[in-house]
């Protein structure tokens, strides 16, 4: 990717305009819309569109500049010259604000899959495996879902570096459901990056700890080895992540910052100061998790964000960018909003597909009722879908948060109506499909 193109400075274009035509001022104002209504496009957007009336783009951007520093906001966390990081609240912005807060505070009804605690655990831990598997092919993992699908469910060891990146990260995703009430201190954030790159480093040193004053700083680069960003001198970091964890726990700063807008700006700021060697990214959206959940925000823990960066990586990069560019997070805000909006939507629509999938099983096992519980009927969904799927009591215990026992016993239950048929291999029972499955159901319903 490239970088986006600089915006004009504004305070260069006020001396322009005041040393050239004064009076021109009055007319760039009056051109440009209210603040409050702004779309809020960055200047490498803005240069290729038609300005309004007879304004030369640098003139337009000026107005809109203008407009937008009467809507700003600071904020008490500053970048490496010491200058405050801004935001402000735009229509767009508020609109979806509101409706994010509507969908993830549970201030309205959720789908019974969520809330019902005995089919909670399932969508929960494959909420989990989702954004662990995202995140760390994000960040350049190459398993495929299905593999590490199967690595977690089954709990075994990963077999290379990509899949213990993915196994690290469904671990650090547990461990912020965990620790949701806690504050965040440096250390805390020195245990999330422990769980996150734990046996990935090339210098295994670097695990849990901030970068040292006698480190090279490592900033962020291109594939092509364009710098992206250099970020602060690692001698500040202890300063600057304790100011960064007091923001987070809501200890400094006189203005409201909306607790949606406050867990994207840890999400930045992390990125921004990049304490860490590698892993910055991963240990950042687990930090933006860990806000939203501290907040209340509990289905929260049910969306995966970074299924969708990952589908746009250089626009995830850009909103980084051209917040970084002018000190605004306004950028940041609006472009993980919308990421937010639509791993919600996506949620919704899962939770909707698996209750008609649910209803159809429960159509093919109604005459028996009381024969299957909700874990059991999770097996056989999954078994009527994909006739060559296996079980072991530790893959079940894994999808769905029970005791080892819990889940041999639903197994056996399952083989003893001729359901699934077992096999040993190796040390461990398998359970499989018997071969025609919807039929042994109706012969169930028969009897």
């Amino acid at each position: 990717m490239k970088k986006p193109s600089p915006p004009p400075d504004f305070f260069t274009l006020f001396r322009k305009f005041m040393a050239e035509k004064p009076d021109r001022l009055a007319e760039i104002l009056k051109a440009i819309p209210s603040g409050p209504s702004d779309p809020y496009l960055p200047w490498d957007k803005m240069r290729f569109k038609e300005p309004p009336k007879d304004l030369t783009r640098e003139e337009w951007w000026f107005g809109v500049k203008f407009v937008r520093q009467q809507m700003q906001r600071e904020l008490p966390l500053k970048d490496k010259e010491g200058r405050s990081f801004t935001f402000a609240l735009p229509d767009v912005l508020l609109k979806a604000l509101e409706e994010i807060n509507r969908d993830t505070s549970g201030q309205i009804s959720i789908s019974e899959q969520v809330t019902n605690p005995a089919t909670r655990d399932r969508y929960l831990v494959n909420s989990l495996i989702e954004e662990a598997i995202n995140s760390s092919q994000l960040e350049g993992a190459a398993t495929t879902r299905k593999v590490a699908k199967e690595m977690i469910r089954t709990g075994r060891s990963p077999r290379d570096r990509d899949e213990r990146m993915i196994l690290n990260n469904y671990e650090a995703m547990r461990f912020i459901g965990t620790i949701r009430e806690q504050r965040l201190t440096p250390d805390l954030i020195c245990d999330i990056h422990r769980i996150v790159t734990k046996g990935t480093l090339s210098n295994p040193d670097a695990a849990g700890r901030f970068q040292l004053p006698e480190e090279d700083r490592i900033g962020v680069f291109t594939d092509s080895g364009l710098e992206l960003h250099q970020p602060p001198n690692a001698e500040h970091l202890p300063e600057r992540l304790q100011r960064f964890c007091d923001f987070a726990n809501g200890e400094i700063g006189d203005g409201y910052v909306p607790p949606v807008l406050r867990a994207i700006t840890l999400h930045f700021m992390l990125g921004y100061e990049h304490p860490f060697e590698d892993g910055n990214g991963r240990t950042a959206r687990a930090i933006f998790y860990w806000s939203m959940l501290s907040q209340e925000y509990w289905l929260t823990e049910f969306i995966v964000i970074s299924a969708i960066l990952k589908g746009a990586p250089s626009r995830y990069a850009r909103s980084y960018l051209f917040a970084e560019d002018e000190n605004d997070l306004t950028y940041f805000y609006l472009y993980q909003i919308e990421v937010l909006q639509r791993a919600i939507k996506q949620l919704h629509q899962y939770l909707a597909d698996k209750m008609s999938e649910l209803r159809r099983l429960q159509e093919t096992v109604s005459a028996a009722p009381n024969l299957f519980n909700e874990r059991q009927v999770a097996v056989l969904e999954h078994a009527l879908k994909k006739t060559n799927a296996t079980f072991t009591a530790k893959s079940h215990k894994m999808s769905h948060n029970v005791v080892y026992e819990t889940a041999r016993q639903d197994l056996m239950g399952l083989e003893k109506l001729a359901l699934l048929n077992r096999a040993r291999h190796g040390r461990e029972f398998v359970w499989t499909p018997v071969g025609n499955l919807r039929q042994a159901l109706r012969n169930l319903e028969d009897h």
